[in-house]
């Protein structure tokens, strides 16, 4: 019972720890990715509880591993909140769609979601900024000349998400009350808007 007790303590004290660090964080300093900031928050918060844990006598009750233990759940519970709250609430479309929803009184005519995620949505959340942003200190493109161009880490990381797009998920999935394996190839049937490939990169594409 020692042991739970100061188990669940030590993990109250991490979750307090993380909450300050990420506030601090969001709010006092500067975020270049939030999902990578997060990481960082979960990393430091897990090393700063994790000191007393490993240096302060009356926790020698546990061993080195339940101390290892704890230090990893520490750090696996971060992660989780740094995926699960922040970056999902920053990325996803779906709390979009509610918040939308609700600054525009509770109900919004159906016909008209696709105008206002192209002329909205993309505006409000200034979604190609924060894209990019992201993508070059991820290392996935670079920009250069007005052109954005992928590197090789981000040629790679899109080749895998195209083989797991085609192979691993849901070739009948629930879309509007149909299924379908639409979302499998979307671009099977996509239509380009105009012209807008960098001439620079067709060369390339062609010399190979």
């Amino acid at each position: 019972m020692k042991k739970i007790f100061w188990a669940l303590l030590s993990t109250t004290l991490f979750i307090s720890v993380l909450l300050l660090t990420y506030w601090l964080h969001v709010n006092y300093f500067k975020v270049d990715v939030v999902l990578y900031s997060s990481l960082a928050d979960a990393l430091m918060a897990t090393v700063l509880v994790s000191v007393p844990l490993y240096l302060w006598q009356r926790l020698n009750i546990f061993n080195h591993f339940e101390k290892l233990q704890l230090s990893f759940i520490w750090l696996l519970g971060g992660y989780i909140f740094a995926i699960s709250i922040p970056t999902v609430i920053d990325r996803s479309l779906s709390f979009y769609i509610l918040e939308k929803i609700q600054q525009r009184g509770g109900g919004i005519q159906f016909a008209k979601f696709e105008e206002i995620f192209t002329k909205e949505y993309v505006k409000e959340h200034r979604l190609v900024d924060v894209r990019l942003t992201e993508q070059q200190a991820s290392g996935t493109i670079k920009i250069e000349n007005g052109c954005v161009m992928l590197t090789e880490r981000g040629t790679q990381l899109a080749n895998a998400s195209r083989f797991f797009r085609r192979n691993l998920l849901p070739k009948q999935r629930l879309l509007m009350g149909k299924y379908t394996d639409d979302l499998v190839n979307p671009f099977l049937h996509s239509e380009k808007a105009s012209e807008y490939e960098c001439i620079n990169t067709q060369v390339q594409l062609n010399s190979h």
